[in-house]
């Protein structure tokens, strides 16, 4: 699978996922994406390499031993890291195809935003919603 951030300058491959999908509602998670949430899954380092823009990538420790690592151009947040362990949480946001799995959780919900409503009867469009008269 490749990604990249929004102004393709940082760009990576990973072979796999080492997991499920999620959707996690975390703080800092919300914070980093300014986002209700924010979908990952692990890959194991072994299967992940950045492939072009490494010099623009830059990091924040968010938790004592958590890093997450981000275009300093455009801004997008791409990975997350664990210093200590075996794999990268990818931000699934940043992939350029289908990674051919589905989300399996919400995690961290006790985070959630009071006015996220996951079966909303809200209208939904494919692209932008049409122009009023």
């Amino acid at each position: 699978m490749k990604g990249s951030c929004l102004c393709g300058t940082v760009r990576y491959e990973a072979a796999r996922l080492a997991g499920p999908i999620a959707h996690c509602h975390c703080q800092t998670c919300r914070k980093a994406h300014s986002a209700a949430f924010t979908t990952t899954a692990r890959v194991d380092r072994a299967d992940f390499r950045w492939t072009a823009g490494e010099e623009a990538i830059g990091s924040f420790e968010s938790t004592p031993g958590k890093l997450r690592h981000f275009c300093t151009r455009c801004g997008t947040h791409l990975v997350a890291e664990w210093v200590d362990k075996p794999q990268v949480i990818l931000r699934l946001g940043s992939l350029d195809e289908d990674p051919g799995q589905r989300p399996a959780s919400h995690i961290w919900t006790s985070h959630e935003v009071p006015w996220l409503d996951h079966a909303s009867e809200i209208p939904s469009f494919p692209e932008a919603p049409p122009a009023k008269a």
